[in-house]
């Protein structure tokens, strides 16, 4: 068969280049790629955004509210960062602070209080590191976070969108299914910082990405993550497409977790945390001896 032969019968996922990790790394980075309030702008209707955590103040670096997703109510949750450096500086580039997590808790309660599933959008490089909000407990806070998902009694559809960096991400995270963009990223660190830690070498940040794993393919083979959404082209290329294409999986994920979901059914619920408790008791691998 000649060269152009083999290309015609090439599928297109086939044809396209593939990408190392870094470049994924980078289109994850983005900053065109749609954020949490382009899916809710697209995908959602009747949105309410609710403010503060009840303690000190208001975060725009995380998000949330009330909405309609294809006709039922939900609550909607997401990190947010900035388009131009006014918009990164009013949402502290997507760097969530203490207040954010606290408010994020505070809306997990309102959803189990009225039964209402639950969807997170991932897009963080980190939880904010600052003094203040090292000061105002960001450890308890994301701590506290991950303590009322495991626990929360609705169902929980997340979807890694671009950066899911660090315990920033992890804190909105621990839902009964993990959706991720073919071109997002998941990780405990940066590429950069893991390259300084182990090689003193920042600049070697191509070799710590291919090694750490990040990309949604290497997740999805380690069963990290319950489905890759394939990015034909990558988002920012094709807002919109890519945001339908969220929608699609999306609906059916929480489909599928509502068919057999009873908020008056005490068995249903008992059911449905256990299961969300085996899922994060089987992820990971390790030798002994």
């Amino acid at each position: 068969m000649d060269t152009t032969a083999e290309i015609a019968t090439m599928t297109e996922e086939e044809a396209r280049p593939e990408l190392t990790p870094m470049e994924r790394v980078r289109l994850a980075r983005e900053p065109l790629r749609p954020g949490t309030l382009d899916y809710i702008a697209e995908l959602f209707s009747d949105f309410l955004e609710l403010h503060g955590d009840r303690v000190f103040g208001d975060d725009r670096a995380l998000i949330g509210g009330l909405a309609t997703f294809r006709g039922r109510s939900v609550v909607v949750l997401g990190g947010q960062g900035g388009t131009t450096t006014r918009e990164n500086l009013t949402r502290n580039f997507g760097m969530p602070r203490p207040e954010g997590y606290r408010k994020a808790r505070r809306l997990m309660r309102h959803a189990e209080k009225f039964h209402l599933p639950i969807v997170t959008f991932i897009n963080t490089p980190a939880a904010d590191p600052g003094i203040g909000s090292e000061e105002r407990g960001q450890g308890t806070a994301i701590a506290e976070s991950l303590l009322e998902m495991v626990g929360v009694r609705v169902p929980i559809v997340c979807v890694v969108v671009g950066q899911g960096g660090s315990g920033g991400a992890l804190a909105i995270s621990l839902g009964d299914r993990i959706l991720m963009l073919e071109n997002a990223i998941y990780a405990v660190a940066p590429p950069e910082a893991c390259a300084a830690i182990l090689w003193k070498d920042a600049g070697k940040a191509a070799e710590a990405a291919e090694t750490m794993r990040v990309t949604a393919a290497d997740l999805d083979r380690f069963g990290m993550i319950d489905e890759l959404i394939p990015e034909p082209v990558p988002a920012h290329e094709a807002p919109r497409e890519t945001i339908a294409a969220v929608g699609e999986r999306l609906a059916v994920h929480l489909d599928e977790l509502l068919a057999t979901f009873d908020p008056d059914d005490a068995s249903s619920i008992e059911r449905l945390l256990a299961n969300r408790y085996v899922k994060f008791q089987r992820i990971g691998a390790w030798h002994e001896g």
